[in-house]
Protein backbone atom coordinates (compact mmCIF):
# COMPACT_ATOMS: atom_id res chain seq x y z
CA UNK A 1 0.00 0.00 0.00
CA UNK A 2 0.87 3.24 -0.71
CA UNK A 3 -0.16 6.42 1.13
CA UNK A 4 -0.08 10.04 -0.74
CA UNK A 5 -2.40 13.41 -0.55
CA UNK A 6 -4.21 15.14 -3.30
CA UNK A 7 -1.11 17.51 -3.86
CA UNK A 8 0.97 14.94 -4.72
CA UNK A 9 -1.37 13.71 -7.11
CA UNK A 10 -1.90 17.07 -8.31
CA UNK A 11 1.33 17.78 -8.96
CA UNK A 12 2.02 14.20 -10.92
CA UNK A 13 -1.02 15.29 -13.15
CA UNK A 14 -0.14 18.90 -13.76
CA UNK A 15 3.67 17.59 -14.74
CA UNK A 16 2.17 14.70 -17.09
CA UNK A 17 0.05 18.15 -19.03
CA UNK A 18 2.36 20.14 -19.18
CA UNK A 19 5.10 17.46 -20.64
CA UNK A 20 2.56 16.22 -23.02
CA UNK A 21 2.67 14.48 -25.87
CA UNK A 22 5.66 13.17 -23.95
CA UNK A 23 6.17 11.57 -20.71
CA UNK A 24 7.07 13.19 -17.81
CA UNK A 25 8.90 11.28 -15.21
CA UNK A 26 10.22 12.28 -11.21
CA UNK A 27 10.49 10.01 -7.87
CA UNK A 28 8.49 9.45 -4.76
CA UNK A 29 10.08 10.85 -1.99
CA UNK A 30 8.82 9.48 1.34
CA UNK A 31 9.19 6.68 4.33
CA UNK A 32 8.98 2.81 4.33
CA UNK A 33 7.23 1.72 7.53
CA UNK A 34 8.12 -1.74 8.74
CA UNK A 35 4.83 -3.69 7.41
CA UNK A 36 6.51 -2.15 3.68
CA UNK A 37 3.82 0.76 3.52
CA UNK A 38 5.04 3.97 1.39
CA UNK A 39 4.13 7.10 2.74
CA UNK A 40 4.85 10.21 0.40
CA UNK A 41 5.63 12.85 1.32
CA UNK A 42 7.15 14.94 -1.83
CA UNK A 43 7.06 14.80 -5.49
CA UNK A 44 10.94 15.17 -7.00
CA UNK A 45 10.04 15.88 -10.71
CA UNK A 46 12.99 15.38 -13.34
CA UNK A 47 13.41 16.11 -16.97
CA UNK A 48 12.37 13.22 -19.07
CA UNK A 49 16.46 12.34 -20.36
CA UNK A 50 14.99 9.89 -23.03
CA UNK A 51 16.24 11.67 -27.03
CA UNK A 52 13.43 13.76 -28.75
CA UNK A 53 11.94 11.45 -31.04
CA UNK A 54 11.44 8.53 -27.68
CA UNK A 55 10.16 10.75 -25.23
CA UNK A 56 6.60 10.48 -26.41
CA UNK A 57 6.63 6.60 -25.51
CA UNK A 58 9.29 6.75 -22.74
CA UNK A 59 10.84 8.11 -20.16
CA UNK A 60 14.38 8.19 -18.83
CA UNK A 61 15.63 8.75 -15.57
CA UNK A 62 19.38 8.89 -15.67
CA UNK A 63 21.85 7.56 -13.21
CA UNK A 64 22.84 11.41 -11.91
CA UNK A 65 19.39 12.52 -11.74
CA UNK A 66 18.48 9.20 -9.67
CA UNK A 67 21.50 9.68 -7.21
CA UNK A 68 20.07 13.30 -6.80
CA UNK A 69 16.91 12.69 -6.07
CA UNK A 70 18.31 9.95 -2.97
CA UNK A 71 20.78 12.09 -2.12
CA UNK A 72 18.01 14.86 -1.57
CA UNK A 73 15.76 12.74 0.40
CA UNK A 74 18.62 11.74 2.67
CA UNK A 75 19.35 15.05 3.19
CA UNK A 76 15.62 15.11 4.80
CA UNK A 77 15.80 11.77 6.34
CA UNK A 78 13.60 9.88 3.50
CA UNK A 79 13.49 7.28 0.73
CA UNK A 80 12.59 7.63 -2.94
CA UNK A 81 9.81 5.01 -2.47
CA UNK A 82 9.11 5.03 -6.21
CA UNK A 83 8.83 6.55 -9.67
CA UNK A 84 5.95 8.50 -11.55
CA UNK A 85 5.72 8.79 -15.29
CA UNK A 86 2.96 9.77 -17.69
CA UNK A 87 1.54 7.29 -20.39
CA UNK A 88 0.26 10.20 -23.45
CA UNK A 89 -2.96 8.98 -25.33
CA UNK A 90 -2.65 5.28 -22.97
CA UNK A 91 -4.01 3.66 -20.01
CA UNK A 92 -2.07 4.10 -16.31
CA UNK A 93 -1.25 0.29 -16.99
CA UNK A 94 2.37 -0.57 -16.74
CA UNK A 95 4.14 -1.64 -20.24
CA UNK A 96 6.42 -4.12 -20.86
CA UNK A 97 9.18 -1.74 -21.46
CA UNK A 98 8.07 -0.13 -17.79
CA UNK A 99 8.58 -3.80 -16.26
CA UNK A 100 11.49 -4.54 -18.06
CA UNK A 101 13.16 -1.38 -16.72
CA UNK A 102 11.55 -1.36 -12.61
CA UNK A 103 13.43 -2.10 -9.65
CA UNK A 104 11.67 -4.09 -6.78
CA UNK A 105 10.29 -2.93 -3.97
CA UNK A 106 9.18 0.87 -5.23
CA UNK A 107 5.92 2.15 -6.50
CA UNK A 108 5.43 2.87 -9.96
CA UNK A 109 2.93 5.42 -10.45
CA UNK A 110 1.33 6.32 -13.62
CA UNK A 111 -1.16 9.07 -14.71
CA UNK A 112 -2.46 8.62 -18.06
CA UNK A 113 -2.92 11.60 -20.22
CA UNK A 114 -5.35 11.52 -22.73
CA UNK A 115 -5.78 14.91 -25.23
CA UNK A 116 -3.65 16.51 -23.29
CA UNK A 117 -5.71 16.37 -19.68
CA UNK A 118 -4.73 13.94 -17.10
CA UNK A 119 -7.14 11.41 -16.36
CA UNK A 120 -6.45 8.44 -14.10
CA UNK A 121 -4.07 7.61 -11.89
CA UNK A 122 -3.19 4.17 -10.85
CA UNK A 123 0.33 2.53 -8.76
CA UNK A 124 1.53 -0.42 -9.27
CA UNK A 125 4.55 -2.58 -7.66
CA UNK A 126 6.04 -5.61 -8.83
CA UNK A 127 6.28 -9.41 -8.04
CA UNK A 128 9.68 -9.97 -6.19
CA UNK A 129 10.68 -12.50 -9.18
CA UNK A 130 9.85 -9.78 -11.71
CA UNK A 131 7.42 -11.05 -13.39
CA UNK A 132 4.55 -9.01 -13.55
CA UNK A 133 3.07 -5.78 -12.08
CA UNK A 134 0.48 -6.16 -9.48
CA UNK A 135 -2.06 -2.87 -8.75
CA UNK A 136 -1.25 -0.95 -5.58
CA UNK A 137 -3.74 -0.28 -3.19
CA UNK A 138 -3.45 3.50 -3.02
CA UNK A 139 -5.01 5.84 0.13
CA UNK A 140 -4.72 9.40 1.65
CA UNK A 141 -1.59 9.81 3.75
CA UNK A 142 -3.66 12.38 5.88
CA UNK A 143 -0.93 15.52 5.15
CA UNK A 144 -3.51 18.63 3.97
CA UNK A 145 -3.41 19.24 0.46
CA UNK A 146 -2.12 23.16 0.17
Amino acid sequence: MILLNEREISEIKTHGERTYPNECCGLLIGRFDESGRKTVVEIFSIENAREEAARHNRSLITPQDLMRGEHYARERKLDVVGNYHSHPDCPAVPSQFDLDHALPVWTYLIVSVLKGKAADVRAWEMENDRSKFNEEKTEGNGTPSS
